[in-house]
Order: C-alpha cells, then structure tokens, then sequence
C-alpha cells in the first residue's frame, strides 16, 4: 500500500474516531424512536447537520490554512476572539468533555459495575485522557490506527445483528417534521464546531507526515470522504435500530436508556459489555482530540503564558466537576447555546466557501451578524426561562417561516446576504487574507 493512502486511511479513521462521540451515539437511535417508518427523513436531516457541515468546516478551514480563527476575521478581531473563546468553552470543558465522560460512566460502567461511584469513574476517565493528550503528536495515530477499528467492529456487530434480527417490527409513530427534528438533534453532536477545531489537528498532521501544503487539500477531501461515509452508514443504522423501538418504548425515554435497551435487546447480557466497549472508544477518542486543540488554542491565545499541559490539567479538572452532574442535565443546558452558537458557524462556514466571490468584509459583517440576532431572538422565544417578560417583539419571530422548525434565522439570514452583496461587494474593502 502507498504511503499516502496508508496516511489518508489513518487520517479519516482518525477523523471518523473523533466525531464520533457522546452524541453520536445516544441522539440517532432516539431519532428513530421518535420517528419510527419515517427515520430515513429524519436520518436524512440528522447527516445533513452530523456529517455534511462538518465536512465543509474542514475544507473551509483548510482553505485559510487550516486555521479556524481565519474564517471569522473579515468580521473583525473583536469578534473572532469572543467567537473563538465561547467555541472552545462550548465543545471543551463546559459542554462537550463532560458530556463524554458523563455518557461512558451512564452507558459503559454503572450497568456493568454499578457500585463504581460516578465521581470516582470521571477522575479516572480524565486521568486517562491525560496520558493522551500529553503526547499531541501521536494523537492522530493512536486513534487512528488502534481505537477507530474497534469501534467500527463493536457498531458493526451491533447493526447488523439489529437489522436482520430485529427486536419489533417498525411502526408509523404520525410524528411531524422529522427532517427539521434531525436537522436540530445534529446541533447537539457539536461535530460542525468541533471540525473547526480538529481542522488544525489535521493540517499539522498531513504537513508533519512531511506533504506539501498544496496536497493538504486533496488528502484532507479524502480522509473526510472516509470519515463521513463511515458516520453516515452509521447513524442510518442506528436510527434503523431505534426505530424498531417505537412500539415498545414512547417519546419520553432517556437517551441513554433506549441505547442500552437496545444493546441488549439485540445482544442479550452481553450487549451492556459490547456498547460499553463502543461508548467508551467513541467518547474517549473524542474528548482526547478536544482537550488536545482546546489545550493548544489558550495556549496560543495567551502567547505561551497558559501552557499546554497547564491548561489540560484545567479542562480535564473542570471535566470531572461537569461531567458529575450526568448526560440529560447536560444536554439540556447544551440546547440554547447550541441554538445561538450553530447559526453562526454555519453562515461562516458557507461564506468561507464561497470568499473568492465576496470582495467586501461588510458582507461578511453583515451576514453573521443577521444569523446571531435572529439566532439569539429565537432562542430566547422558545425557551421560557428566557422569554420571562413575554416581549412582544421577540414573539413577532413565531409568525416568520421556519420558526416552528427552529430555522427562522435562515432565510433573514440569505436576504441580508444578497442585499449586502448586492449593495456593498463592489467597495474596495477586501481584506488581504481572503485576496485570490
């Protein structure tokens, strides 16, 4: 085998290992218990958002060389410091880290050794993060070469037992809006932030594999087409198990729960041990490569005054105290900063695409920041703790298109972008780093 396709393998199974995490396993099958027949509309939705933006945030990383920070520039410094901070605090220590060690201890440990305090499991669990993290050049190896191909084989025995012995035939559960549902549960895998950030874990690792930088590209599209065709094959599969669960379980089961019951349903007594081992490799993977960037991004925000392992040691202790308080405590504080946060990344993301057409940074400005006001406005409308005074003005957003769906940000969003576009793009304001 040619090195180069040996590294693309190693590189995308990495990849695949790192996105795939707490999330991606406990939202999917819950999907397909929501939906029951109609999972595939769902699952089309959820892999729109769990795999399709995460791949165009590489490649728009990689396009500003592999420095995520790059695409929120034409916007300005001030933004790009207060964007980059609330992303890394959001997919790191406040909301991400916590919620993998969180999901291996309910998954992986208490139905197997239930006696095992919580507390006790995530220092250990962070502990053992620690022993990767501090070796960052071996990071994309270890996983990519040892922990992904057990993964893959635990998910594979797991599907395919389910798909062809299946525990209960699939039923119409007449939920709506299965497409947007899904669109808005791969907000809460996090991947398209998290891409932004394993973006430079990838572009180091292709150029210290001794590449040039003009095939950095070409092997960063190849590792992710492996990436995403093996998180897609996935997730369908199991949203197909969880979908089987329709008739047994209602809407109001715990994520966590369905995926254990399903584990066992299909495998028996020893389902718990065999979705352990996946839990454990798949939010272990993720939360190396997250304490890793995170580690490194304050380290460079600082200029060196916080070190790499200082701030590990910090994100790993902040872990344990988070990760105590258990998934759905978690997941449910994740939902309103996600709804603020997604809007956001996914207008820079586009935009980063597509610079070679915008010659203004107005455009940009304007754009983004369309996406955040009408991201914030509808986040505080529909959460009711927020919306406590009742504001007329935020309530207005109701009557627009796409807020049942939770996507009322998108089409202010592309007007402002064509008006801006339209009226702004011909003044020379074009910013040096977004020149062809």
């Amino acid at each position: 085998m040619k090195k180069s396709t040996k590294d693309i393998i190693i590189i995308g199974f990495a990849l695949f290992a790192m996105f795939f995490g707490a999330g991606n396993l406990i939202f999917p099958p819950y999907l397909g218990n929501i939906f029951g027949s109609n999972y595939i509309l769902s699952a089309v939705g959820f892999i729109l958002t769990g795999v399709g933006l995460p791949l165009l945030g590489i490649i728009a990383c990689t396009k500003v060389n592999g420095d995520f920070e790059n695409i929120g520039r034409p916007i300005g410094p001030i933004f790009t410091k207060i964007f980059s901070i609330s992303l890394f605090l959001t997919i790191g220590p406040l909301l991400a880290i916590p919620r993998t060690a969180a999901t291996t201890y309910e998954l992986a440990i208490f139905p197997v050794f239930p006696k095992v305090p919580a507390l006790a499991f995530v220092i250990f669990y962070f502990a053992l993060n620690l022993v990767f993290v501090l070796n960052p050049s071996q990071i994309m190896d270890l996983i990519g070469k040892y922990l992904t191909p057990i993964l893959l084989i635990t998910l594979s025995i797991l599907i395919v037992k389910g798909i062809f012995w299946p525990v209960s035939p699939i039923i119409d559960t007449g939920k709506a809006l299965p497409i947007a549902s899904g669109l808005k549960e791969g907000y809460q895998t996090m991947d398209a932030l998290a891409a932004l950030v394993f973006s430079s874990i990838v572009f180091k690792s292709i150029l210290a594999k001794g590449y040039g930088e003009e095939k950095v590209m070409g092997m960063t599209l190849k590792s992710g087409a492996i990436a995403i065709i093996g998180l897609a094959l996935v997730y369908s599969g199991l949203m197909h198990l969880g979908a089987q669960t329709s008739s047994v379980f209602g809407a109001d089961v715990s994520k966590t729960f369905l995926l254990l019951e399903i584990s066992q349903r299909n495998l028996g007594s020893i389902g718990s041990v065999l979705i352990g081992i996946a839990i454990g490799v798949a939010c272990f993977t993720t939360s190396v490569g997250l304490i890793s960037s995170g580690s490194s991004f304050f380290e460079d925000l600082t200029n060196g005054r916080l070190p790499y392992k200082f701030n590990a040691v910090v994100m790993s202790i902040i872990g344990v105290i988070i990760g105590s308080s258990g998934v759905e405590q978690i997941v449910k504080f994740a939902g309103p900063i996600l709804n603020i946060l997604y809007p956001m990344a996914i207008t820079l993301i586009i935009l980063t695409l597509i610079k070679g057409l915008i010659k203004n940074n107005n455009v940009f400005k304007v754009t983004v920041y369309t996406s955040l006001l009408f991201s914030i406005l509808s986040t505080i409308s529909s959460v009711k703790y927020l919306n406590t005074y009742n504001i007329k003005t935020i309530n207005l957003l109701t009557q627009l298109p796409l807020y049942d769906s939770g996507f009322v940000w998108v089409i202010p969003t592309i007007v402002m972008f064509i008006v801006s576009f339209t009226l702004l793009n011909n003044s020379p304001t074009k910013s040096t780093l977004f020149a062809d």
